[in-house]
């Protein structure tokens, strides 16, 4: 069975596109035309990640390339082109997407949910009627901030954070739709906020957490350029986050699409089952960005210049203030718990984001006024089209 993987240079998609190459001799790589050498920065990973010389000099025989539009019907290709695509697939994962909390609802929607209906397009016309592994998120269970959000609930009574939700919600929307209509199967990966240990690479998609660092610091030296700034971040002290390791992800995900789909949507949330505490993380963005942070309840009447500025950029701290957690009974009961992966912790985080090792001792851990909760968050970054 052949496979084609939309986003294979993202975060995610690199990989998935390892795990992928675990399995299948040959796999079809779209990727956004005009974005660059995809087969050179796939490379650059696997080497980064261990892959032998040898396996990597057989890369260019084991991968296609194909350059594509998602928010164009027909993916952007000719219609023989695109015929000829579906007809030699027997699976999709669609992984790319973009990201941008800070994005508004109609830019969104041309990538996630016209990239989705464009992708489903691809499966409709095959000949084999290959199924279809989407890349969601947990997020699409919008701005309910407590209880637990179950992997068959799909609805907007709650609202949502910011438009990259909405969207995502929109996209499962219409698999749901593509699913009845077609009779097709297609499985939905939810996962949580995904991170990694392995030390930042300038030809490598950047971390969650580097694009939050770039924002504090930015805001920081606009705003008080001079010395440590101490500010205010609405958060609770006792909050969770759901961090889950992308590789172990990724593995996750390729052991889900091993299974026989139900003949419906299949859905299935892939995340952690330990919580980072919100301090933890609070405590590496200060760090990072060389802040003091201190959790509060509210946002303060008199903010200064520089929580004004970090204010400007929606998504930044919205997740720590959330109360809920993801059910994932359904990936327990196939494979077990996940706590078989490592324990995401300060040092692991911090590993993901600077050469430089662990944390030494002592690293600081903001303070706040009162009362918290668990949160998980579906990226925190700012903006990234994978």
């Amino acid at each position: 069975m052949h496979v084609a993987l939309t986003g294979a240079t993202g975060f995610l998609g690199l990989r998935l596109l390892r795990r992928l190459l675990d399995t299948h001799r040959s796999v079809t790589v779209l990727v956004h035309a005009g974005s660059g050498d995809a087969l050179r920065r796939i490379t650059r990973f696997f080497a980064l990640t261990g892959v032998p010389e040898a396996s990597l000099a057989e890369l260019p025989g084991r991968l296609r390339v194909v350059e594509t539009e998602l928010e164009r019907p027909r993916l952007g290709l000719s219609r023989r082109v695109f015929q000829e695509l579906a007809d030699g697939l027997g699976a999709i994962w669609h992984s790319a997407g973009s990201i941008n909390l800070a994005g508004n609802l109609p830019e969104l929607r041309r990538t996630n949910v016209e990239g989705t209906r464009h992708v489903l397009e691809l499966a409709a016309a095959g000949r084999e009627r290959p199924v279809v592994h989407h890349v969601s998120t947990a997020f699409v269970a919008g701005s309910r901030r407590e209880g637990v959000a179950y992997e068959d609930e799909l609805d907007d009574t709650y609202g949502f954070e910011n438009a990259y939700e909405r969207s995502k919600y929109e996209a499962e929307v219409l698999i749901h739709a593509w699913s009845r209509e077609h009779r097709r199967p297609v499985v939905v990966l939810r996962p949580s906020i995904l991170v990694t240990d392995l030390p930042p690479d300038l030809e490598l998609p950047s971390h969650p957490f580097q694009v939050v660092e770039r924002i504090l610091r930015d805001a920081r030296r606009t705003a008080d350029p001079g010395g440590r700034s101490r500010v205010r971040l609405v958060g609770r002290p006792d909050g969770r986050l759901n961090l889950m390791q992308v590789e172990h992800a990724a593995e996750v995900m390729v052991r889900l699409a091993g299974r026989t789909p139900s003949g419906g949507v299949d859905t299935y949330h892939v995340v952690h089952d330990r919580d980072v505490p919100v301090p933890t993380i609070a405590a590496l963005l200060e760090r990072l960005a060389e802040l003091s942070i201190d959790l509060v309840a509210e946002r303060p009447d008199d903010p200064s210049a520089l929580e004004a500025l970090v204010d400007c950029y929606p998504g930044l701290t919205t997740y720590l203030n959330h109360r809920r957690r993801f059910d994932d009974t359904r990936v327990r009961a196939l494979f077990g718990s996940s706590a078989a992966s490592d324990r995401v912790d300060l040092d692991y985080l911090w590993s993901g984001l600077v050469p430089t090792g662990p944390v030494p001792v002592g690293s600081p851990v903001p303070s706040g006024p009162v009362p918290g909760g668990p949160s998980p968050t579906t990226a925190l970054p700012s903006a990234r089209r994978i």
